[in-house]
């Protein structure tokens, strides 16, 4: 179930509200003892958080712990402040390998944030969002890797107030009466970004200059539009040099000679000109901007990170 973008609605006891954290999205499966965790895009990403499966493993261990139990929530990297990294987090996303998720679990540890549970020994999808957190709540699943943080009822203005002060991303208000409606974006969550960020297609490179003369300068992107590409400018600033190693790699396979979009060159801002590389759209990103401009392009996008959970499919103007 999805949340879709707008103000924070007014408190009139028919809403519940919970923090909003930046990280990854992921649906647990529990049952004998093991955990299967599952990306938006269906993707099993167990292995890149093996402190998370582990931790699931000793909550099954509980005497009356239920036999099977379906979970949604927020995978989350904190920083030395304690607040959400992503891009801390963004280390971990793409490891298939046990031996450096372990070590990088280590480093820097995950924690598996639960907001609903989706099946308690049965389906428990149509029941609404206050009974379903009650049941979540009993579980008590607390733990070092695995936890269920705070809702608050009414007092919305409070929490986005709280959400400022810790520098978190923003605030999901859910309406008390709500059935948890899985692949639908619905009224009935709503977020509240006090972070700007946009998921974004990456439709192609333009080299750089100086230091980073012989590879990618900056990406070329682009958000869904009726069913099309809509080109929204370029991102150059956010790239540590690893990130740029690891999408020179990704992007060479998917060299295309056209750009992948609905729109003329001249509407390009410059990306067709000499030395632009275009690429299948196949591959998310996201990015912090200040606002978009008359022309739909982002203004002072920076990178945040590739974004394998989500497929381009998903990606929607916020």
């Amino acid at each position: 179930m999805l949340a879709t973008p707008g103000p924070l609605p007014r408190d009139d006891g028919s809403w519940a509200y919970e923090f909003k954290w930046d990280g990854v999205r992921a649906v647990a499966y529990l049952g004998d003892g093991e955990l299967v965790l599952r990306s938006r895009n269906d993707r099993d990403v167990t292995t890149s958080y093996p402190e998370v499966a582990a931790a699931a493993a000793e909550l099954h261990g509980r005497a009356a712990f239920p036999e099977a139990l379906v979970l949604d929530g927020e995978i989350v990297a904190f920083d030395e402040s304690g607040r959400p990294s992503f891009g801390t987090l963004q280390s971990r996303m793409h490891v298939a390998d046990p031996a450096k998720a372990l070590r990088l679990a280590a480093e820097r540890p995950a924690v598996y944030l639960v907001f609903d549970v989706l099946f308690l020994d049965d389906d428990l999808l149509a029941l609404p969002y206050r009974d379903r957190r009650a049941r979540l709540v009993d579980l008590d699943l607390a733990g070092s890797h695995l936890t269920v943080p705070p809702s608050f009822e009414d007092r919305g203005e409070d929490v986005l107030d709280a959400a400022r002060r810790q520098g978190l991303e923003g605030v999901v208000a859910k309406r008390l009466t709500a059935p948890y409606q899985p692949g639908r974006r619905s009224r009935d969550w709503i977020k509240v970004k006090l972070l700007r960020t946009q998921e974004v297609v990456v439709v192609g490179w333009a080299p750089g200059r100086g230091r980073r003369g012989d590879g990618i300068g900056a990406l070329l992107l682009a958000v869904p539009d009726d069913g099309a590409l809509r080109y929204a400018g370029r991102v150059g600033t956010g790239f540590s040099d690893a990130d740029l190693r690891h999408l020179a790699a990704v992007l060479a396979p998917l060299t295309r000679t056209t750009a992948p979009l609905t729109v003329q060159g001249t509407e390009l801002g410059g990306a067709t000109g000499a030395g632009a590389h275009w690429v299948e759209p196949h591959l998310v990103g996201e990015v912090a901007f200040g606002e978009w401009t008359a022309d739909h392009r982002l203004r002072h996008p920076t990178w945040r990170g590739l974004r394998p959970d989500k497929a381009p499919s998903d990606v929607v103007r916020e």
